[in-house]
């Protein structure tokens, strides 16, 4: 991907962040991003949700507020448009509980649907947060559940109970806005989200970035049940694999880590938490704000000065 440089511009392409960060004043930055995808649940009204919620995660991990969107869209102009109208309202829905406001799009016809938002934040130009500020010492906080790529994987297959798949949609659907509100109060220096290229992925773009390594204590994980169910029957997504293999030679597995728990860790997901960098002095703030606020999360690891790049994997809990 070709580089750009600009006085202006504060996060590129350079570290894979989140998303686009440009300075228009000393006050004042915008973030731009865009994301959209094939669906992965059946329920048109959720999909819509659970996209738009995806799209906006990478405004709040780079410490921003949403503040216009525009929808991207393809469907097939012979199917049945009430679907379509069921995807643009679960969008809408999320869009405004963000506080955002919806100002456009632009929709192609096409055999296979896909939808997803364009978003501009904005955010001070000191509070933008970004994958590179990762320090010795920090502790790793994360927000949400892994294993929903699996879980939809699952369900494709008929191997997931309803109730299951209806909490698995309303984690993905939620709104990372309180966890971003939180993060921003305790300042946090160093955020990204869980997306497609897996918790290791992610965590691996702010290692490398950040110049640091990072220990990772598996048992702390926060993990779906069925996942975990699904994963020990060798039911993950193709996803997981690609992950893996553009992740091997930076990671060192102890040899008590269950085979499930890598692959969960490689799950590609859709509209995953943040992963927090946070300093050790400011991680009960940060603990504090987050149960306040009703977010789930769960200490998981430590950044280390050594072997940047590196992440290694033990299965217990570690020493806080």
């Amino acid at each position: 991907m070709p580089k750009f440089s600009h006085p202006n511009l504060l996060v590129g392409t350079e570290n894979y962040d989140d998303a686009g960060v440009y300075k228009i004043s000393d006050d004042l930055a915008l973030i731009q991003t865009v994301d959209f995808f094939t669906p992965m649940v059946d329920d048109p009204f959720a999909f819509g949700q659970i996209a738009a919620a995806n799209a906006l995660s990478d405004i709040y991990a780079m410490g921003g507020e949403p503040l216009t969107v525009m929808n991207i869209a393809t469907f097939p102009k012979c199917s049945d448009l009430e679907v379509f109208a069921k995807i643009l309202r679960g969008g809408a829905q999320k869009v405004i509980e963000a506080g955002a406001l919806l100002v456009g799009g632009h929709t192609v016809d096409d055999k296979e649907p896909k939808y997803g938002l364009a978003v501009t934040g904005i955010a001070k130009p000191q509070e933008i947060l970004t994958n590179d500020k990762a320090r010795p010492g920090d502790l790793l906080v994360m927000t949400k559940t892994l294993g929903n790529g699996i879980i939809a994987t699952g369900i494709k297959a008929g191997m997931v109970d309803e109730q299951t798949e209806l909490e698995v949609i309303r984690d993905m659907a939620a709104l990372n806005k309180n966890a971003a509100v939180a993060i921003k109060k305790a300042g946090v220096h160093s955020a990204t989200d869980i997306t497609g290229f897996g918790f290791l992925g992610h965590l691996g773009e702010m290692m490398a970035a950040s110049k640091v390594s990072a220990e990772i204590w598996a048992e702390r994980l926060p993990v779906w049940e069925k996942a975990r169910e699904l994963a020990e029957m060798g039911i993950i997504p193709g996803g997981c694999y690609n992950n893996k293999n553009y992740l091997a030679e930076r990671l060192d597995f102890q040899a008590d880590v269950p085979q499930f728990l890598q692959d969960i860790m490689f799950d590609p997901q859709t509209s995953g938490g943040l992963l927090i960098a946070v300093s050790p002095l400011k991680v009960n703030l940060l603990v504090s704000l987050l149960q306040e606020s009703r977010v789930g999360f769960r200490l998981v690891g430590k950044v280390h000065g050594e072997n940047p790049g590196k992440i290694y994997v033990s299965r217990g809990e570690g020493n806080l």
